[in-house]
């Protein structure tokens, strides 16, 4: 018995207790979901509980990481990842007119992935770098580190990993500093520059953003997905109709409802109490990852941990965004809900690193 506890003991060490609840209530109602949104429920559900099992030993090893390692993994990783999205976009394979995937020999995979971890982790090290004497320089240096591999990916076209990967740089940019007046001068920029940008999308990303403001304009095409997600979520009322009981999803009107549109069966069938606990959830979530964030001893850890949790928030706020039928759809997943391996590991990567900032954060002083 005292093998098993040292053993227990050893395995719970590096967990942070409120971090891993906030995660288990999440998947807990992401797998509910799941079994109701599947035709094919618990084939789906084994699947998406082998994918929890490698996201728990991900988290559970980034967890043993020291801080001063991860930073030291920073500029490799960085270069790691835009190697392999410039050989994407010269090697990669095309499925449904991307090119998103690299092939391994053994399987595929998407390099963008890796951008999402790393593209924080080489911000936080540049600036933690430079931080006695951070200058209008080190900004522009740091933005055009986020721009190169931002513009990779979103010429593939892939905009939701786009959007996610500079997401979690502009934190990280924002937290070391940024001048207000330098936010507004970029803005400002990237209002001028809309109409160009415009004119660099694909037909399908215009008629999205159009979409938007009338997706009766077209029901059966562009605007379907909208126009199904929004009456889900307004049919769930105050207390929904019930688990396993979702109209809309059980005749099969809702499009990718395992995946990009899970809120929408969940709030058909939870309604606003449901959605109630969801958010309150979240916010457990963030508000935890901010206080770690607000106690890490060093300039990288803080940065690094609150743009990891800030990377929670855009994903929530975008993927229910897309289903409410207010910003546009670009496939976000909902974290720790939608079904999907990837996803699921590169979120449970970033909880880790959040509890080793914040298991090592006595060591470090000392």
């Amino acid at each position: 018995m005292k093998a098993i506890d040292r053993l227990f003991a050893r395995i719970a060490a590096p967990m942070d207790g409120p971090l891993l609840s906030i995660s288990g209530g999440l998947l807990l109602l992401g797998l509910l979901t799941l079994y109701s949104a599947s035709t094919d429920g618990s084939a789906r559900i084994t699947s998406q509980l082998f994918n929890v099992g490698i996201a728990l030993a991900v988290m559970w090893m980034a967890a043993q990481v020291p801080p001063q390692t991860l930073m030291r993994f920073a500029l490799p990783a960085y270069l790691l990842g835009l190697a392999l999205l410039v050989a994407v976009a010269l090697f990669g394979d095309v499925r449904n007119g991307a090119r998103r995937w690299l092939s391994l020999g053994f399987g595929s995979g998407q390099p963008s992935e890796i951008m999402k971890v790393a593209m924080p982790l080489m911000l936080a090290w540049y600036f933690h770098k430079n931080e006695a004497a951070l200058g209008l320089r080190d900004y522009l240096v740091a933005a055009a580190l986020l721009a190169i591999p931002t513009l990779l990916i979103a010429r593939q076209p892939d905009l939701g990993t786009a959007l996610l990967v500079a997401a979690a740089g502009f934190y990280v940019i924002f937290l070391a500093g940024l001048s207000w007046k330098l936010l507004i001068g970029a803005a400002a920029a990237l209002a001028a520059s809309l109409p160009f940008l415009w004119s660099l999308m694909h037909d399908y990303q215009r008629r999205r953003i159009l979409t938007l403001f009338d997706p009766t304009e077209d029901p059966l095409g562009a605007g379907y997905h909208i126009i199904q997600s929004t009456i889900a979520v307004g049919s769930g009322g105050i207390t929904g109709k019930g688990w396993l009981n979702g109209s809309q999803t059980h005749l099969e009107f809702i499009p990718e409802r395992t995946t990009d549109f899970i809120f929408a069966v969940y709030s058909e069938e939870f309604g606003l109490i449901g959605n109630t606990l969801l958010l309150a959830l979240y916010l457990a979530l963030i508000t935890r990852g901010l206080m770690i964030a607000a106690n890490a001893p060093t300039f990288f850890s803080r940065l690094l941990a609150g743009a990891v949790t800030l990377t929670f928030f855009t994903y929530a706020f975008v993927n229910m965004g897309m289903v409410s039928g207010i910003l546009p759809v670009v496939g976000v997943p909902l974290p720790l809900v939608s079904y999907g391996g990837t996803a699921l590991v590169t979120l449970f990567l970033d909880i880790g690193i959040l509890m080793s900032i914040n298991r090592h954060r006595t060591l470090v002083q000392t």
